[in-house]
């Protein structure tokens, strides 16, 4: 079976993991945690950058940093991986869901412009409210989707005139340039990358959260590490045990050295694709906005058929053909737990994401094996 994304380990990891396991080193204390964060805020663009135990771990941390309380509402796209939509619903809050742009797959600018002018309002005391349920508005959690990132000027704006915090879930984008700035460096309060095993460069597992304001920094790192404070068992608020291994950071660090390879193969692999299906009737690439120069974290197809069971049955025989072809997200305003979220209409999103396949795109992925599944790709839509 050809993989759709599976690490690539032919680094360092090996020697880096070796010499954890001489020093002892193995846990949440070590010199890897504090190099990987070293090589991701530069690679980011940041100034500071705090490693946590999943990415989800940090976005949580991430906004209660900012403030969002129990009964909030976090404007959010609802086209995302679930973990997006957990981590506010971990804080005790609710997702303002909302619809998203064919242009980039994140959240919906013009729609997120016009739901705040026409759908909330400020208390006396400047909190800004939901005006149909009544709760307040907290935070805004943008989706960098597949590393495309989202179009942060028009987001920050929004953000400043409505006083509203800005936490971006940048999972996949780590390597990505939005206007010629990295990923790390557009203005939100925090961005978070994550590293689990199958994004561009892995830790095995893990987050990191990037900000250039030393104090939020501060802050994230306190309540990520227990709110210990002093040498002593004293703590100062609710903390969280969310710290990152000596172990992941060590193969993080391996993993960082070669993103600039990784993500170049990654760029390679769509372009590929994109060629290589463009005169198939019926068939679109995933977005590549000229704004920005995506990390295209997973690469595939979007399929325009209307028969969404003959699309399964393509799925299902290019896996007996040997390649790992799958469905993408579900989106979150379908997902039992927030059907009951406030949310935009959804044109875009529930007209998008069944029609998605993702295809193989490792970072070890051969040059014969994606011949392969153009081949095999291509005939299974020319014969349908």
């Amino acid at each position: 079976m050809i993989p759709l994304a599976v690490p690539n380990l032919a680094g360092h990891e090996a020697e880096y993991l070796q010499e954890c396991i001489t020093s002892t080193f193995v846990s949440t204390v070590g010199p890897f945690v504090t190099r990987f964060e070293e090589m991701v805020a530069a690679a980011s663009g940041a100034k500071y950058a705090v490693a946590t135990s999943a990415g989800t771990t940090a976005l949580h941390a991430a906004l209660l940093s900012v403030g969002v309380g129990r009964d909030d509402l976090v404007i959010a796209p609802s086209f995302t991986f679930i973990a997006s939509i957990a981590a506010i619903a971990h804080c005790g809050a609710l997702p303002w869901l909302f619809d998203v742009s064919p242009e980039n797959w994140s959240i919906d600018v013009t729609l997120l412009a016009n739901k705040l002018e026409n759908e909330t309002h400020r208390r006396a005391d400047g909190v800004l409210l939901h005006t149909e349920t009544g709760r307040r508005v907290s935070a805004i959690l943008p989706v960098f989707t597949l590393g495309i990132p989202a179009q942060m000027d028009e987001i920050n704006e929004l953000a400043k005139a409505h006083y509203l915090p800005v936490v971006v879930d940048a999972a996949a984008a780590l390597g990505t340039i939005y206007k010629d700035r990295p990923s790390g460096s557009l203005g939100a309060d925090f961005t978070m990358f994550s590293f689990n095993g199958n994004k561009t460069v892995t830790a095995g597992g893990g987050g990191i959260i990037v900000t250039d304001d030393p104090e939020k920094a501060r802050l994230f790192r306190h309540l990520t590490t227990t709110a210990r404070v002093g040498a002593d068992y004293d703590h100062d608020m609710v903390g969280y045990n969310y710290r990152m291994t000596n172990l992941q950071a060590a193969v993080g660090c391996a993993q960082m050295e070669n993103l600039g390879r990784f993500v170049e193969v990654k760029r390679n692999i769509a372009r590929k694709y994109r060629e290589a299906f463009s005169d198939l009737p019926g068939i679109a690439p995933f977005p590549d906005p000229e704004y920005a120069r995506s990390g295209h974290w997973f690469s595939g197809i979007v399929v325009n058929s209307r028969d969404l069971g003959q699309l399964a049955d393509i799925r299902v025989r290019l896996r007996e053909a040997g390649i790992d072809a799958r469905p993408f997200w579900k989106p979150a305003h379908l997902q039992a737990p927030y059907v009951g979220a406030p949310r935009t209409e959804m044109t875009v999103c529930d007209n998008l994401w069944q029609r998605i396949m993702t295809l193989p795109c490792s970072t070890g992925l051969s040059v014969a094996d994606q011949d392969f599944v153009v081949d095999k790709v291509r005939r299974q839509f020319a014969n349908n």
